[in-house]
């Protein structure tokens, strides 16, 4: 039974009327109280009052469906995680590094500020050249995980009386080792170089076939620009790893870009090659300053010489037309995109070429060549 607002002031009225001690005296009947049970007073708003939508037969299993999906990206998540900790790539091996405070496996140097504004004004367009290298170093670097560091090769008077220009890549070899005592290898980049195949780790693209790639001068047949001697004593190739890789270009050994591994052994190089006594001696006679010297090491040290492993120069050293002008004709040096060599070095492009004109061009073969599929529909 429903009274509303106007019966209720009624029926309120009647129960007032009756004496308290009937109401007290009579004792309710069942049949009373299931009459009070169906009355029910609702006031006037109560009309406007939303009603409860009934749950529909599916929700119940939508709501399970919902909750399982949550749990299954949950578990997705917590996977990935540990599968990133196993087989970590890229910028999140870089923060596992920083995280558990590991040094990179590799890392990279590059030279950069060459010079220094010392022997002149640098202009827009080297500021471009060093601005472009940096960033194709970073993006590779990021790519694989890789350390990198940019080293300042402005030239400093080490001692009193002498500049030492070009020779602070060994000064700066040292200082790394010392930065990264615990990194394996390091790979030396000059400022003119660009990484055209950022996609091949190093790891993929040498040390993982490193016995097939690498040779030692120690037959006619192998490529000796400077007529090394092939026999010299007490070398010992066959139980001596490799732990320098460099390249060779038609003048010679090429220290543009090479790797050098943190031993003992190259240590004691670095120290000996950068021996102020022994430079002293020869610096008026070197003409390419510390690579003549390390030549020298290697002519004349069998410790040295049976430790050093050589590289096809388009591995990581590729040339630009214009760089080993009486060589124009070989493709050993050249860079060629059909071959998809790794790195190009513009090596000499300071010396009678445009530097800025060939860092661009480089930078337009690498969009070229790595273009995205959906990009030829634009």
């Amino acid at each position: 039974m429903v009274i509303f607002h106007s019966e209720t002031r009624e029926y309120k009225q009647l129960f007032d009327s009756i004496p308290s001690s009937q109401l007290n005296s009579r004792p309710p009947t069942s049949r009373t109280m299931d009459h009070e049970k169906d009355i029910q007073i609702i006031p006037p708003y109560a009309a406007l009052q939303p009603r409860k939508k009934q749950r529909s037969p599916f929700a119940s299993v939508k709501m399970m469906l919902s909750s399982f999906k949550k749990t299954l990206m949950l578990l997705t998540c917590v996977l990935m995680f540990f599968v990133y900790l196993k087989f970590p790539t890229g910028r999140f091996k870089q923060l596992q590094q920083r995280i558990l405070n590991k040094d990179p496996e590799i890392v990279i140097i590059l030279a950069a500020n060459e010079g220094g504004g010392v022997l002149k004004w640098k202009g827009a367009q080297e500021w471009s050249v060093e601005r472009s290298s940096i960033n194709n170093k970073k993006y590779y670097a990021n790519k694989h995980g890789y350390g990198l560091t940019i080293k300042d090769m402005t030239i400093k008077r080490r001692y009193s009386h002498e500049w030492r220009e070009s020779w602070e890549k060994v000064d700066i070899l040292k200082q790394t080792m010392r930065q990264f005592p615990n990194t394996k290898w390091f790979w030396w980049l000059d400022l003119h170089t660009y990484i055209i195949e950022p996609q091949l780790s190093l790891e993929e693209h040498i040390f993982n076939n490193l016995n097939n790639l690498t040779y030692r001068i120690t037959n006619e047949k192998d490529f000796n620009p400077l007529n090394l001697d092939l026999n010299i004593p007490y070398a010992d190739y066959k139980n001596s790893p490799v732990e320098m890789l460099i390249t060779q270009d038609c003048g010679g050994f090429n220290l543009g870009s090479f790797l050098i591994k943190k031993s003992p052994w190259s240590e004691l190089l670095l120290d000996i090659w950068w021996d102020p006594a022994f430079y002293e001696q020869m610096h008026m006679i070197w003409e390419h300053k510390e690579q003549d010297a390390f030549e020298t090491l290697y002519r004349t040290q069998p410790w040295i010489r049976e430790r050093i492993g050589f590289l096809p120069l388009k591995s990581i050293n590729a040339f630009p037309p214009g760089a080993c002008s009486d060589k124009a004709d070989d493709p050993q040096f050249f860079y060629n995109e059909n071959d998809r060599d790794f790195v190009v070095n513009m090596a000499g492009c300071e010396w009678g070429r445009d530097c800025w004109a060939e860092m661009e061009y480089y930078k337009s073969v690498d969009r070229r060549l790595h273009k995205k599929p959906w990009y030829k529909f634009w």
